[in-house]
């Protein structure tokens, strides 16, 4: 019975101690990992992700994380190129490219990009005035991003980007730039609003010399239109006029006046030749055949015979004068 129990033992050990060993002999690797085989202390190979068969007690596995990842770089206080100390903290993320490089060629590489990071971080801004430095952190994060990628291309990283994540300058310094802000935010409100009254004069400016342009302009066009009313209506009556002289002056041709006829009119106008207040009345000088013909009307009513007219008188080039 001791026999029987004793084989059933170490049948038992020996299921136990061969489980052991077939798990020990299974590796695993994960899509986003990569395995380092080492056999004896030696490099071996690199195992892809998927189910592997070891040598248990004889061979090592180390698995690296392929994915990116992000190391947290810890505040800490830099001195600016005008000496001013800002505080600073920044994140740095990579992706493993080389897990053999990653393992063998680093111990402990957070750490050892933490320390990077923060060394150059300071290099980088310790080279910028102050103001150049809270404006230029594409052109921080890209300097620091360089710089880290060429160094930890030996471990068999690449540095994807770097992002600062603060920034802060002095609590003094913080209240001086809020003043020299909204100092300068005043000023520019103050050019604003003076511009814009400037604007509004020249504006209303323009508009008064336009509207007095336009002004004159309709008074030039109202007195031209004006001119060539009157123009239009003198040239009307003008001809007018002269046409009623062609026609007066064809109708006595065309009738042959007497003498006779021509003393009535005379006379007929004489009142209203002498109407006025005139002491003086000017006649011109072919007056005096005309009154040679109103006399010899007269001594001919007077003897009841036709009157005869006269030889006109001869008389100079001048006016007669009748008062």
């Amino acid at each position: 019975m001791a026999g029987v129990f004793s084989v059933v033992f170490i049948g038992l050990v020996l299921f136990v101690f061969a489980f052991i060993y077939l798990a020990s002999a299974i590796r695993i690797i994960r899509p986003y990992e990569k395995g380092v085989l080492e056999r004896l202390g030696k490099y071996q190979r690199t195992l892809e992700p998927g189910l592997h068969i070891v040598i248990p007690f004889l061979d090592r596995v180390t698995k690296a994380d392929m994915r990116e990842n992000v190391v947290d770089v810890p505040p800490q206080e830099v001195i600016t190129k005008d000496n001013v100390v800002v505080t600073v903290d920044a994140v740095v993320y990579y992706e493993a490219t080389d897990p053999v490089k990653l393992i063998y060629n680093v111990g402990n590489f957070y750490l050892a990009a933490t320390k990077l990071a923060q060394t150059n971080l300071r290099n980088v801004i310790g080279e910028m005035q102050l103001d150049e430095s809270l404006t230029s952190r594409e052109k921080i994060n890209a300097a620091l991003r360089q710089i880290l990628d060429d160094a930890t291309d030996k471990w068999g990283v690449r540095v994807v980007r770097v992002e600062l994540q603060r920034i802060e300058p002095p609590k003094d310094v913080t209240e001086a730039m809020h003043r020299q802000m909204k100092a300068e935010r005043t000023k520019r409100a103050l050019i604003l609003e003076a511009e814009g009254d400037k604007q509004a004069a020249i504006t209303r400016a323009e508009g008064s010399k336009q509207a007095a342009i336009l002004d004159a302009e309709g008074k030039a066009q109202a007195i031209k239109n004006v001119a060539d009313a009157e123009k239009f209506q003198r040239i009307a009556l003008a001809e007018g006029e002269a046409r009623g002289i062609e026609n007066v002056f064809g109708a006595i041709h065309a009738g042959n006046p007497t003498n006779d006829l021509l003393a009535i009119r005379y006379l007929d106008a004489l009142p209203k030749i002498a109407d006025g207040k005139a002491t003086k009345v000017f006649l011109p000088y072919e007056i005096s055949g005309v009154l040679g013909a109103v006399a010899g009307l007269a001594e001919a009513f007077k003897s009841g015979s036709e009157p005869v007219a006269p030889e006109p008188e001869v008389v100079p080039d001048e006016t007669s004068e009748v008062q």
